[in-house]
């Protein structure tokens, strides 16, 4: 049987490869922004009212005037980051990774005056804990109900909280042992301010089980793999670990499957599609009016998560197909503007998705990963039809985004708090982050 690696040593000695950094300071830019897109959205709002009654403190909340203690701001940034759904995902770990690993890493940074470089490699970790636990527990821990951004994402985040507070081994296996009775979060409720809330909640629980196993709390050294333990209780597809975690520090998650970065502010199910019909659109010279029906085909996955064939707020339109495909439609585009208000009322949207019909397709790949392919046919009023095949889209690993498209959606996402002036000079702090020595100056 392969040997198990002790999780807190792994958290506490391993040093993270070079190409990896890399990788990690796309995904903390990509956050960055769309934290600053979202502190603005009702949901974010509301969460800092309530932070902000238990006073200021060390740590900052993006895209405000407002300062919390580390867990607070752990809680407000990660809602942000996830408010819009535009933050980045992860097919192993089912997982958006980064808003709660970041939000919790720069908390602890920021309170703990750490370097960028001490930032980049808690990331990581935290990153390649929960990817292990997605390959033990998914797709079954998924298919129950449970969100991984918030289940995989509470343990991640109290590992990258660890390494920026240097806990030692076994007092780093506490931390995770806690934050395994911390983790919650249930994909029920997808399309509401909970949803996001889930990301924000993963990254202030992670803060508070690395501060808690810090001031000498301790918890169950079989929290995660006992009978009736995090495995146990979450119904992960195996009750073990041993085959995950033996490489832990020869071979990088990051690296081998990469981090899918988000083109669409919509749930990551949408996106094959969108792919598809936006390229269909575009290469035909199609409009709206032109077309008289779409079939979707998606896998058995995909159904569990795009819970809304009429949306009733722009909120459920995030998890709707038929919304988004009829936005791609009319409006040739989707960005954070589609679900505005105005455009989730337009009379020409709401036509469309009555024209247009998501089912499970069984030609699928049933061995590809969930939410990665798509087959459309867009029937025309002239009698045609139209198909196309996604597997994958834009902005995944073997599609990734370009350094211009990254550019330009972080300025899009960060001019929504701040002139264009102020967000270049970010970008390029953020993108300069591996040798800052102290954190908290880029967010100053």
């Amino acid at each position: 049987m392969p040997r198990v690696l002790n999780l807190g040593a792994f958290v506490h000695d391993v040093n993270p490869p070079a190409a990896a950094r890399a990788i990690a300071v796309r995904a903390l830019v990509d956050t960055v922004g769309v934290t600053l897109a979202g502190a603005s959205e009702p949901v974010s709002r509301i969460v800092q009212r309530v932070v902000s009654a238990d006073g200021p403190g060390p740590c900052r909340v993006l895209g405000t005037t407002l300062s919390a203690g580390a867990s607070n701001a752990a809680l407000a940034n990660g809602t942000a980051a996830h408010a819009h759904d535009y933050d980045d995902m992860c097919f192993v770990s089912l997982a958006h990774p980064s808003a709660p690993l970041v939000a919790a890493a720069l908390a602890a940074a920021e309170r703990g005056g750490a370097s960028g470089r001490l930032l980049l490699d808690a990331y990581l970790i935290g990153f390649e804990l929960e990817a292990r636990l997605g390959r033990a527990m998914n797709p079954r821990h998924y298919q129950r109900g449970w969100h991984c951004t918030s289940t995989l994402g509470t343990i991640g985040a109290a590992a990258a909280a660890a390494r920026i507070l240097g806990l030692n081994a076994h007092a780093t296996d506490h931390a995770l042992a806690i934050a395994a009775s911390e983790a919650s979060g249930l994909k029920e409720n997808f399309g509401s301010m909970v949803k996001p809330l889930h990301a924000g909640l993963a990254a202030r629980n992670g803060v508070v089980a690395a501060d808690l196993a810090c001031a000498g709390l301790t918890a169950s050294p079989s929290a995660i793999t006992g009978p009736q333990g995090f495995l146990a209780a979450m119904d992960s597809r195996t009750a073990s670990l041993e085959e995950y975690t033996h490489d832990l520090g020869r071979r990088w998650e990051i690296l081998d499957t990469g981090i899918t970065v988000k083109l669409y502010p919509s749930c990551a199910a949408t996106h094959p599609s969108l792919d598809a019909l936006l390229d269909l659109r575009r290469r035909e010279g199609l409009t709206a009016e032109a077309v008289a029906s779409v079939d979707v085909g998606v896998d058995a996955i995909t159904p569990t998560v795009l819970l809304y064939d009429r949306p009733a707020s722009a909120l459920e339109g995030k998890f709707s197909m038929p919304f988004c495909a009829a936005a791609a439609l009319v409006d040739g585009q989707i960005g954070l503007g589609t679900f505005d208000r105005d455009r989730f009322e337009d009379p020409r949207i709401q036509a469309m998705q009555s024209r247009i019909t998501m089912r499970v397709d069984p030609t699928l790949d049933q061995s590809a990963p969930p939410l990665t392919q798509a087959r459309v046919a867009i029937t025309l009023r002239d009698g045609r039809t139209l198909t196309a095949y996604a597997d994958g889209a834009r902005g995944y690993p073997e599609q990734a985004a370009r350094d211009e498209e990254l550019t330009a959606k972080f300025l899009s996402c960060a001019t929504r708090a701040m002139p264009e002036s102020r967000a270049r000079d970010m970008l390029a702090a953020l993108r300069a982050v591996e040798d800052a020595p102290e954190v908290g100056s880029i967010l100053r």
